[in-house]
């Protein structure tokens, strides 16, 4: 399989310092535990540590940071517990040590640490860590904190008919709403921690038996590559992991929906969750994903065609419009019919700009107008953003700045690209139509016939994971045809969904 090196973002070195824990093993004198575990967390204000003494006579300090720590479940659930263990011989704290992890309700999850390193790690998981005087070994309880917020529908991908469920920040919690969706232990979900500093969960998902053996191997190579001291979001493993990190068209599926996860496992997909990200990445994809939504399959066949094709036609129109109107208005203006030739140039015989330089001031003020409506908070963003194109646009004709017509285009184009129901697939398309725009207004519509093999041959060039970008149309197969250009019955898409594995591992070999 093609593997393109990965380019992590380079971090400060000098955090690795930072999170440099000695692997040392624990002390059997409690007082140089205490003392290595408060240099170690020194100046941290929820640092706790607590004398104990368990079984009449043992001393034993528990360490934990108070703000990870659910302190009802602390009190009730593990130190009444603890102060009620029956009496051991003082002399053989082991043995305390052994009543401990075995006679402990399962809920807290009592497990042994040996080194000081482990300790720490657990200690800033959010997990209790119980030392006990002339003993080497000391356990561990996870109580945390269950800091989450509450599942609701994603705002970026709203469906009409459909699950209202979306994931959270809470890798946990993501696992099990698709294994509430997909109930076989064929299942599989693989953890590895990534980040000196963060120490961050990271789950491979797939489906034993359908996603790809050699899929699964290579997203474990490309994890296990990862060299960065955090990682706070998906982001970070998607630029990571990617095939061509510097092509401005998504090579990966990001969701936060279980029902599109799950469909893309059952396809033969897999999948990468990432604790503190409610965003979950899908691999391998191909081009045609980025004009299907989840909604496709929940409604009439006929309808969800209808809307794929209407899909092509618009995107289409956002990438070349602005474009054509440039190349044709400035170089082929014999093309247009004579009413509407007369009319262009009325509009546009005050305008004192070329229509190259009136269509690129007139698509940056849109994005610039669509990033503001964005970024400002909710309940103005979307009033600004209307308001303000509104306002500017009739200003700016009246001014002669501007002509009517490349407002028409402007607004025709932004309307198009929001059919587009993919993010990533949506900024591709509008950063892209800025070249294409140069393109026309230098080489007329041979500039943007060059343009648009230019963006073909990069298409036909790049892979997701081994599978070809443009498949199953370059290279042509003809019977996994039925869910990209139309969305066939699920009579028919039950059988494709049969056939995806030998034919995604033969488009790989």
């Amino acid at each position: 399989m093609k593997r393109i090196k990965a380019t992590p973002r380079r971090f400060d070195k000098r955090m690795k310092n930072l999170v440099d824990i000695p692997e040392e093993a624990l002390s059997d004198n409690l007082d140089d535990n205490e003392a290595a575990l408060t240099q170690i967390f020194s100046n941290c204000a929820d640092l706790i540590v607590r004398n104990l003494n368990l079984s009449g006579s043992i001393r034993c300090i528990a360490v934990y940071l108070d703000v990870l720590v659910d302190e009802s479940m602390w009190s009730n659930g593990l130190l009444h517990p603890l102060m009620q263990q029956e009496t051991v011989d003082s002399d053989n704290p082991g043995q305390l040590i052994e009543q401990l992890k075995y006679n402990l309700a399962s809920a807290v999850k009592p497990e042994m640490v040996v080194n000081q390193k482990e300790a720490v790690q657990r200690i800033v998981s959010g997990e209790v860590v119980l030392f006990v005087e002339s003993s080497k070994l000391a356990l561990t309880f996870s109580i945390r904190d269950t800091l989450q917020r509450q599942l609701d529908e994603p705002s970026s991908e709203a469906v009409i008919r459909g699950p209202r469920i979306g994931f959270i920040e809470k890798i946990d919690i993501n696992m099990a709403l698709i294994r509430q969706r997909i109930r076989t232990p064929q299942l599989k979900i693989e953890k590895v921690k990534l980040g000196a500093a963060t120490r961050t969960d990271i789950a491979i998902v797939y489906f034993e038996g359908k996603t790809p053996q050699t899929v699964v191997e290579e997203i474990r190579r490309r994890v296990s590559e990862i060299d960065m001291d955090s990682i706070l979001e998906s982001g970070y493993i998607e630029e990571s992991i990617s095939d061509h990190s510097y092509s401005p068209f998504p090579i990966m599926q990001t969701t936060q929906r279980p029902d599109v996860i799950s469909a893309a496992l059952i396809e033969g997909k897999a999948a990468v969750l990432v604790d503190g990200s409610p965003i979950a990445l899908v691999m391998p994809i191909t081009f045609w994903y980025g004009f299907q939504t989840v909604e496709d399959y929940y409604m009439s066949f006929i309808f969800a065609s209808f809307l794929r094709w209407l899909r092509f036609l618009f995107a289409f129109l956002a990438l070349t419009l602005p474009s054509v109107y440039v190349a044709i208005t400035t170089f082929h203006s014999e093309m247009i019919p004579t009413g509407l030739a007369l009319s262009l140039a009325a509009a546009r015989e005050v305008v004192p700009f070329p229509a190259m330089v009136e269509t690129l001031i007139m698509e940056i003020t849109f994005e610039a107008l669509r990033e503001a409506g964005v970024r400002l908070p909710r309940p103005v963003g979307q009033t600004i953003s209307i308001v303000g194109a509104l306002v500017i646009g009739q200003a700016a004709v009246q001014a002669g700045i501007i002509s009517a017509p490349i407002i028409i285009i402007v607004s025709l184009t932004g309307i198009a690209s929001f059919l587009i129901p993919h993010p990533e697939m949506n900024q591709a398309v509008s950063m892209l139509r800025f070249p294409m725009v140069l393109c026309a207004g230098t080489f007329g519509l041979y500039g943007v016939s060059a343009a648009m093999i230019a963006i073909l041959i990069h298409l036909s060039n790049l892979n997701s994971f081994g599978v070809p970008y443009l498949s199953p149309i370059a290279p042509l197969n003809i019977s996994d045809l039925w869910d990209v250009l139309i969305r066939a019955p699920w009579k028919i898409m039950h059988k494709r969904q049969r056939r995806i594995r030998p034919e995604m591992e033969q488009e790989k070999k």
